[in-house]
């Protein structure tokens, strides 16, 4: 987990967007998003680890849906402005209800 997992709980259960800069595998470099925090857990991802769900506005991948090992998490800071859950129609499955710390 992050230094600042309990930050990123209550900002899914706040709904308040962050600012998260995270090294990127594909880009090979760490790259800076404003996005919405889904939820933590495994996800769709078959490999056990839990990731860092998120929904990245930017994403220019056809994607928005962004699943980051903690490790590739630079920092993550929550930001004031809110979002709307309903707005996102394709989050992995469980990504949406935060699992417990």
């Amino acid at each position: 987990m992050i230094p600042k997992h309990e930050q990123f709980i209550e900002a899914v259960k706040e709904s308040k967007k962050v600012s998260v800069r995270f090294y990127s595998k594909p880009d090979r470099g760490v790259l800076d998003r404003i996005c919405a925090p889904l939820g933590y857990g495994p996800g769709e991802l078959l490999d056990g680890l839990n990731r860092y769900w998120l929904w990245d506005y930017a994403s220019e991948t056809g994607s928005h849906t962004l699943g980051l090992a903690s490790p590739q998490i630079v920092e993550l800071q929550v930001l004031g402005d809110t979002f709307d859950p309903a707005e996102f129609s394709n989050a992995p499955a469980g990504a949406l209800t935060p699992l417990p710390a």
